[in-house]
């Protein structure tokens, strides 16, 4: 496994293509916090980065399937898949290897991003940032993006065409982000079970968790949100090669 994740970690920053990747994503992040209006914290007066965790998602539902559309789509393009089939790998290995590598790209894109945290703190001049609430928020998004690159596998799993696993990945990862939220603000369900439907989207255990709260049911729902989409990976990759 920790083989075709350090393939996947090396391939991915073999070409431009990686640090352009994350290099957008923290120039748009720090332009968002503090240059552009209506977001910019230095404006708000406060010391929070309540901004760049609403922002973040959005951002990361087309980055995170812009680093997953190639992870088994090219293997099936070029005729690879064949040849790792040939190694003393199980298909589980091969998708948990694909989903780290993946996962560990997206960890450096988020993390110097934790001197957002630094720069707000030096630029408090009574009360700093909210520490326990920052770190729920940092938990959490790294539990969104994880899931996010459960979905982006598993879409790349399903098509040979990478363009299209980068539609599918951020048309699914849309969805499971926001839609149940959205069909939860339907009139016809605010007798009761918007609540239980706002349960199924990622949003609604992210904000949970945002609070500073960490709620072993949020921490449940991702994984087993991820575990879903890794047995669907495998079970596509198993039709593959029956």
């Amino acid at each position: 496994m920790w083989p075709i994740c350090k393939k996947e970690f090396q391939q991915f920053f073999s070409s431009l293509t990686g640090y352009i990747a994350i290099i957008v994503f923290l120039i748009l992040t720090g332009l968002l916090l503090f240059v552009f209006p209506n977001g910019n914290i230095l404006e708000d007066g406060y010391a929070t980065l309540e901004k760049f965790f609403q922002t973040a998602p959005l951002i990361l539902l087309f980055l995170v399937p812009a680093i997953t559309m190639r992870s088994f789509a090219d293997e099936f393009k070029q005729g690879t898949f064949e040849i790792l089939q040939t190694k003393p790998l199980k298909l589980s290995q091969l998708v948990l290897g694909k989903y780290f590598g993946a996962l560990l790209v997206v960890f450096i894109a988020i993390l110097p991003t934790v001197l957002y945290v630094w720069a707000i703190q030096s630029l408090a001049e009574t009360k700093g940032i909210d520490v326990g609430a920052t770190i729920g928020s940092y938990i959490g998004l790294y539990l969104l993006a994880a899931s996010f690159v459960a979905i982006g596998v598993f879409s790349s799993s399903i098509t040979a065409n990478a363009v299209v696993g980068f539609i599918l990945a951020a048309f699914l990862s849309f969805i499971w982000y926001g839609a149940f939220s959205a069909i939860a603000s339907i009139p016809v369900f605010e007798a009761g079970a918007d609540y239980y439907i706002e349960m199924f989207g990622i949003d609604f255990h992210y904000r949970s968790i945002s609070r500073g709260v960490v709620d072993t049911r949020d921490i449940v729902y991702f994984l087993t949100l991820i575990g879903a989409f890794a047995l669907l990976t495998i079970r596509n990759l198993e039709k593959r090669t029956a």
